[in-house]
């Protein structure tokens, strides 16, 4: 006798719901950063068509998106005026130097904190970031009138030392959440097989820091770049494109000011492009 056959039962419906939720969450982080993204492209694309437009365009009213005529004029006038080109080199220096000696001597600071376990290391951490915190006038004058002491006022190195001041802290707190990254061990590995701590360091960590610490120099370079009210303070023959487009603001014409906002821009979007991939390491949550 064959025994009775069980009819499956049947399967409950799939709950979909929560797919949804977050199909429609992935889409609204997408807007919202697609929204972030055009705030913030928009006035740098609406500053570069007005430096590439003619005057006679510039002039018309009501304005349209588009220019109706294209011109380098406003960007050739501006660069022929009297001390563009030479701020413009005082500004890729100072950037320059800046990143360097803020790596010089924040990188070691960073890999101290990273690596040594001290007495009141929060408090210090936090002693550091108080020098960001204080208004750039009361770090500048001070230093405005020891660089008359010593005999350095009006000169490229004083505007570095401003600049590296400002940008030390955040070079040192930066710099050492990207060494705690790296694994004690391969640094412990290294030393097993007869390195030293130093060539361990620079043979095992720093490689391994490396896109960290170009996305730190990102960050320092941008600083330096748009810091206009210390290179302002500290110069007066010398000074930084950002210093000498502000000081000329009050007696220049229309389109010297938006080429002068364009030349601004781009020295900066450039060094970004060139470093992009490294910024993803900005906080040593990856490396490569």
């Amino acid at each position: 006798m064959t025994e009775p056959t069980v009819a499956p039962s049947a399967l409950p419906p799939i709950d979909r719901a929560p797919l949804r939720r977050q199909r429609w969450r992935a889409i609204g982080v997408q807007v919202a950063c697609i929204a972030v993204t055009l705030f913030m492209a928009l006035p740098i694309v609406l500053i570069g068509l007005a430096a590439v437009s003619s005057r006679d365009a510039l002039n018309e009213f009501p304005k349209p998106l588009l220019p109706s005529e294209f011109s380098t004029e406003t960007l050739h006038s501006f660069f022929r005026a009297t001390g563009t080109v030479p701020a413009l080199g005082n500004s890729l220096l100072v950037g320059l130097y800046t990143v360097f000696w803020s790596l010089v001597i924040g990188a070691p600071a960073g890999y101290a904190l990273a690596r040594n376990a001290f007495r009141g290391k929060d408090t210090y951490q936090v002693f550091i970031l108080f020098v960001r915190a204080l208004p750039i006038v009361v770090l500048s004058v001070p230093l405005a009138t020891m660089f008359l002491r010593f005999d350095v006022y009006d000169t490229v190195f004083a505007v570095t030392l401003v600049h590296t001041t400002l940008a030390l802290p955040t070079t040192v707190l930066i710099t050492a959440s990207i060494f705690v990254a790296v694994p004690v061990d391969l640094e412990e590995a290294a030393r097993v097989f007869g390195c030293t701590r130093w060539q361990a360091a620079r043979k095992v960590v720093v490689p391994l820091a490396l896109p960290g610490l170009a996305a730190s120099s990102i960050f320092t370079f941008v600083l330096s770049w748009n810091e206009i009210l210390g290179a302002t303070i500290v110069t007066l023959g010398h000074r930084t494109l950002p210093a000498q487009v502000l000081t000329t603001l009050g007696e220049a014409s229309t389109p010297y000011r938006f080429a002068g906002g364009f030349a601004l821009i781009i020295p900066a979007l450039a060094f970004i492009f060139v470093m992009r991939r490294y910024l993803v390491n900005m906080w040593g949550t990856t490396l490569r």
